[in-house]
């Protein structure tokens, strides 16, 4: 069963209909310049809320060490996302499991780039657009992605109800990861898009 995220939640009606539709984690983005960015007070609402065994995974960009440590101080988050330029040892700091996320271009190395994070729960792929960190909505070069990989692959970027199926059956992710693929609006989920997608990945 391929697991899924559904990231950028700001809402806690749109964090409890991820759940009941099958979610295994939600994301909460802690970057300012973000449309879907959360302050910690929203996010300690949203996880206060959430039932058992829904992972929250809080998102990052380039933030200060101190920064992150003042969330985790407020808000109690399972795992860690990097959408940045973080090492690997910083990733690791923090005591919790991380997933590092590399906008793919054309003619990178996969493997490689996974290669230089080996701390990570997970890779993330997303699409590579100058001067955006994530959440693009476009989708990139699945074949790209190798079939012999020792690494578990979250696959992100531009997914939706119409082609989950086609990229789980193309690059066979561990999870996958969706935002303005079950939204209205950036930020406000749809509940219909939500449970489209996760019923398309549980029929794979």
């Amino acid at each position: 069963m391929v697991r899924v995220k559904i990231c950028g939640i700001t809402r806690v009606e749109d964090a409890l209909a991820a759940a009941q539709a099958g979610a295994d984690a939600i994301g909460l983005v802690f970057y300012s310049s973000s449309p879907r960015a959360v302050t910690p007070r929203q996010a300690l609402d949203i996880i206060d809320a959430l039932p058992p065994f829904v992972t929250t995974v809080g998102l990052f960009v380039d933030a200060e060490a101190a920064e992150i440590q003042a969330i985790l101080s407020q808000v109690p988050l399972d795992m860690l996302q990097f959408h940045g330029d973080e090492p690997d040892s910083f990733c690791q700091q923090f005591k919790l499991p991380y997933l590092k996320a590399v906008r793919v271009r054309p003619g990178d190395d996969l493997n490689a780039l996974a290669a230089q994070w080996p701390g990570a729960a997970g890779i993330l792929l997303d699409s590579y657009k100058p001067g955006v960190p994530g959440g693009t909505g476009e989708t990139f070069d699945w074949t790209m992605i190798p079939d012999q990989r020792n690494w578990s692959l979250v696959l992100a970027g531009g997914l939706e109800s119409g082609n989950i199926r086609q990229a789980i059956n193309d690059v066979s992710p561990w999870a996958v990861d969706v935002s303005g693929g079950v939204e209205i609006a950036k930020g406000i989920k749809d509940l219909e898009k939500i449970n489209a997608f996760i019923q398309e990945v549980k029929r794979v």
